[in-house]
Order: C-alpha cells, then structure tokens, then sequence
C-alpha cells in the first residue's frame, strides 16, 4: 500500500469516527430511548454501506475499497460501544433489552450486509 493509500484510509477513518459522533448525537439529542438507537442505526447502515462497498470492490479498485470500507466504515460503525451498551443494559438489569440490542442487532446488521452486497454487486 501507498503512503498516499494509507493516509486516506487514516483520514478517512477520521471523517468516519466524526461521522458517527455526529450521527449519534443528532439521534439521540433530547430524547430518550429503551435502547441504544443511534448505536443500532449507526452499525445497521455502516454494515449496509460496507456490504455496498465490497459487494461494488471489483468495479471500484483496491484502494478505493480500502478507503472506504477499512476506513470510512471502520470509522464509522462500532462495535466495542455496542458491546459495551449492551453490558451496561445487562448490569442495570434490563436482560431482555440487553438481548434485543446484541443479538438484535447482530441479526439486523449481518442482514443489512448482506443486502448491501446483494446490491454492490448488481452495479
């Protein structure tokens, strides 16, 4: 990988992890929530835009896939958070929350994916 390669994923995880601040704190801005909305919607279309990006890669090129996927995607979604809200639903005593959120949004975003790479390859 190019320097040039490797800085633009950099940059691009950078623009990713703004990205979901950004997106987390519109959603949740005010409002309260059972769950961890802005967590699930951002791992929900992060999943769909990576399924996108790798299901489109033969079209689009290493690096671009590189860029986009390793670092605007990795940016941008989240696992350890949703991990860690999920345990803290789990510690406050809302088990059956803390199961909808992990495993609900694990089955929800392996679907998303593969919708995204449904679609990427249709291009």
């Amino acid at each position: 990988m190019s320097a040039l390669a490797f800085l633009s994923v950099a940059v691009a995880g950078g623009v990713g992890a703004a990205a979901r601040f950004f997106v987390d704190g519109a959603i949740n801005r005010g409002r309260q929530f059972r769950l961890p909305v802005g967590t699930l919607t951002i791992n929900i279309t992060g999943s769909f835009l990576l399924g996108l990006i790798t299901g489109a890669a033969g079209h689009l090129g290493a690096t671009p896939v590189a860029v986009l996927g390793t670092g605007l995607m990795g940016g941008y979604t989240t696992f350890s958070t949703a991990s860690f809200e999920t345990v803290r639903l789990a510690r406050t005593g809302r088990t059956t929350a803390a199961a909808v959120n992990g495993l609900g949004m694990l089955v929800v975003s392996v679907a998303a994916a593969a919708g995204g790479v449904t679609l990427g390859t249709l291009t």
